[in-house]
């Protein structure tokens, strides 16, 4: 039986893959509420690819995913906590407004290229301003590892990649090598 890698199930299942344009791409931002519907369909295109790939993988740390991810270039992501009673996160032209001094580093995957892992310093707790549908502006503090799922997704909408926020000097490692270090996110 031939092994289909990580990354090419994912692309299997409708994720845009590491070199593809849009993924280093800034996403546009919605203007709400007069985008209200453009904004009700990414999201809803979204939460269907989330579940496409829940039924495939299991994310024991939490998921999110990132329109340009799913090759639509809004300002538009969903974060599913790890926490599995705790409702999804709705992030809308969201930007971090403020993040602690205080770091850790934990390894990261991404579904865009899901076959490396990569060990990132991210702030332990973020402030994120988003805006809702009917154009309101919310702000929320997020720690740990829920921050660090809205941080990994915000930076999609940057168009940026994790690895944009290792340390120099520290490469990925392969998904076999990162599985062996059976390594959950802790926090002290």
């Amino acid at each position: 039986m031939i092994e289909v890698r990580p990354s090419e199930q994912m692309r299997d299942l409708g994720v845009v893959q590491y070199g593809a344009p849009v993924l280093a791409e800034p996403a546009r931002s919605f203007d709400l509420p007069a985008e209200r519907e453009a904004a009700e369909q990414v999201i809803e295109k979204l939460f269907i690819a989330m579940e496409r790939i829940r039924q495939v993988h299991p994310f024991a740390k939490g998921m999110g995913i990132a329109a340009p991810q799913i090759g639509i270039t809004w300002a538009a992501a969903v974060v599913r906590p790890a926490d599995p009673a705790a409702p999804p996160v709705v992030l809308l032209n969201p930007r971090v407004t403020e993040r602690s001094d205080e770091t850790d580093e934990q390894f990261e995957g991404c579904l865009s290229f899901f076959d490396v892992r990569g060990l990132v310093p991210r702030p332990l707790r973020i402030t994120v301003e988003t805006t809702t549908l009917d154009g309101q502006t919310v702000t929320t503090t997020y720690q740990r590892g829920i921050a660090r799922l809205i941080h990994h997704e915000i930076d999609h909408l940057d168009g940026l990649l994790y690895t944009a926020r290792m340390r120099t000097g520290t490469d990925v490692i392969p998904v076999e090598q990162y599985r062996q270090t059976g390594r959950a996110w802790t926090y002290e």
